[in-house]
């Protein structure tokens, strides 16, 4: 059974940092691409930013344009673990962020990690 659980939401201040944490159960995943999402109310989840699995593409990433130059994904494959490293945090991303596989799959989504910024 695949589970994958955030961590490390909160409350900030624009301007502020803070990383995100994806733990990864029942499946070893640095052979698959990995993702983060994030919803706000009433709006679609819309993608983040994505990483390759280690054995093709090195570990490369892409990010959505909101976000480029300010987050950084990466992976801890020893420890089954995504990161999403936020700084320079904006009020436009609050939201609950959430990690999956690249394209998501749909039973995978987790409760997600509530990221707010004050203005």
């Amino acid at each position: 059974q695949v589970q994958l659980v955030e961590s490390g939401g909160g409350l900030v201040q624009a301007g502020d940092s803070l990383r995100l944490s994806c733990a990864a159960s029942g499946r070893t995943f640095s052979s698959y691409l990995m993702g983060w999402f994030r919803q706000v109310p009433g709006k679609e989840r819309e993608f983040v930013a994505a990483i390759t699995a280690v054995n093709w593409g090195r570990g490369r990433t892409n990010y959505a344009d909101s976000v480029k130059g300010r987050f950084t994904i990466s992976k801890d494959n020893a420890e089954n673990t995504v990161y999403l490293q936020m700084n320079s945090l904006k009020p436009e991303d609050t939201a609950v962020y959430y990690c999956n596989f690249f394209p998501p799959v749909e039973q995978y989504w987790g409760q997600g990690a509530q990221v707010t910024v004050s203005s």
